[in-house]
């Protein structure tokens, strides 16, 4: 089944935890420091693999955890860090934030990666913290905290060039007469209601690959019909190929609807190259429309062949001119590069509200120091009560009106206020 809209969650790897340790060892009564940092959480990736044409494996499986990194251990050891969760994606592929509907990435190029969650960094073991004032620090910080997104998938499907027209017009009939593609036809409207992908081999060395888009009718833009759920399709196709049927009682009219629609869903479409193929000419009275029909789009400057896609006819001009007029035209502009990783507000970045509990703190920053924090540990919650002078937060607390016994809240931590 093609799939071309799925949403995920996703959720990096947390860090490991950094280890309080001292050396034991036979004969050496005052071992130093030596607990191990922890290892790095694992990166949530995807990647553009050229193989995958479909976002129909996301059907069965829509939450993706990559695994946390090892706690550190004695005698200086490192804990693992875990492998990155790698997540197969096809090429056309826009990452969105499904929450701010922000778009994280645009996937089109073989092996491109793009790091949506990124992994949480091993907390550090009490080995670093000696010094010749403190040589047996009993600190230690837990690994960094993991991130989580909710992700919208949307497939846009890159194709050399694009069959368009309105429905039953013979657009699958070409595609399955050019291509192997095996696409459901029926001598009525609506037949296909999915994009189809073909290969047309025009001989050893020229391929390209077609795309069939299903029928647009009057107000597709806005949804109407099969709507604008697949005219995203025919976006990053060179050429589009206007298939006209020789049998509607206004073929002319149809050409016009067609690429009013198409403008309005995307001005950039009216400005791509347009071969037209006008349809159905193995029967007389499609044959009698043929000279008028040439008349009017050739004088519009259109180039227009007469085909008959059930029939196989005079097709093979057809694809060659279309494989000429793809390498004529150049390759869209490629924009720069979306940042694969991005802050959208300064970690240190804090808020304080007060409600009827007690105060509460919220701040990238501040959350995820409270949860590296070791609270059982005194070193460490002086630590953290640096960490609360540094970004300024103890002053704006006190500010606003914080008294001894308050109760303030950081991330998932209740902490008591004590001048």
């Amino acid at each position: 089944m093609f799939i071309d809209e799925a949403c995920i969650f996703v959720r990096s790897g947390k860090g490991g935890d950094g280890m309080v340790h001292f050396h034991r060892e036979k004969y050496v009564p005052r071992g130093g420091p030596d607990g191990g940092d922890g290892g790095k959480g694992g990166d949530v990736v995807l990647e553009v693999i050229p193989t995958l044409n479909t976002l129909s494996n996301f059907r069965h499986q829509t939450r993706y955890e990559a695994k946390s990194g090892a706690a550190g251990g004695p005698n200086n050891m490192s804990g693992r860090s875990a492998e990155d969760l790698i997540i197969p994606v096809p090429p056309g592929t826009l990452v969105y934030n499904d929450a701010t509907g922000e778009l994280m990435g645009d996937l089109v190029s073989a092996g491109q990666r793009l790091i949506v969650c990124k992994g949480g960094r091993g907390g550090r073991g009490n080995q670093h913290y000696a010094s010749s004032r403190n040589q047996v620090p009993r600190m230690a910080t837990k690994g960094e905290p993991s991130e989580e997104l909710n992700l919208r998938l949307e497939l846009k499907l890159i194709a050399d060039a694009g069959l368009v027209g309105v429905p039953n017009a013979g657009k699958s009939s070409l595609l399955a007469a050019v291509t192997n593609a095996r696409p459901k036809i029926a001598p009525y409207p609506f037949t296909t209601i999915e994009p189809n992908l073909g290969v047309v081999e025009l001989d050893d060395t020229h391929t390209m690959i077609l795309a069939d888009i299903p029928g647009l009718i009057e107000g597709a833009h806005m949804g109407v019909g099969l709507g604008d759920a697949f005219l995203r399709h025919i976006q990053r196709t060179r050429v589009l190929v206007h298939i006209l049927d020789g049998l509607s009682e206004d073929p002319l009219a149809d050409f016009s609807q067609i690429n009013s629609e198409m403008a309005l869903f995307d001005p950039g479409l009216a400005r791509k190259p347009q071969i037209i193929a006008f349809n159905k000419m193995d029967l007389p009275e499609v044959q009698e429309k043929w000279a008028a029909i040439k008349k009017v789009l050739e004088k519009k400057g259109y180039e227009v062949f007469s085909i008959s896609a059930a029939a196989r006819q005079d097709l093979r001009p057809l694809m060659w001119r279309v494989y000429q007029l793809i390498e004529e035209t150049p390759e869209p502009e490629i924009k720069e590069e979306l940042p694969v990783y991005r802050v959208e507000e300064a970690p240190s970045a804090f808020e304080i509200f007060q409600d009827e509990e007690g105060y509460h703190v919220t701040g990238k920053a501040i959350e995820r120091a409270a949860a590296m924090t070791y609270w059982e540990h005194d070193a460490s919650v002086r630590r953290f009560h640096k960490i609360l002078n540094v970004l300024g937060i103890e002053d704006a607390l006190i500010k606003a009106g914080v008294e001894e016994g308050d109760t303030v809240f950081i991330g998932d931590y209740e902490l008591e206020w004590s001048d």
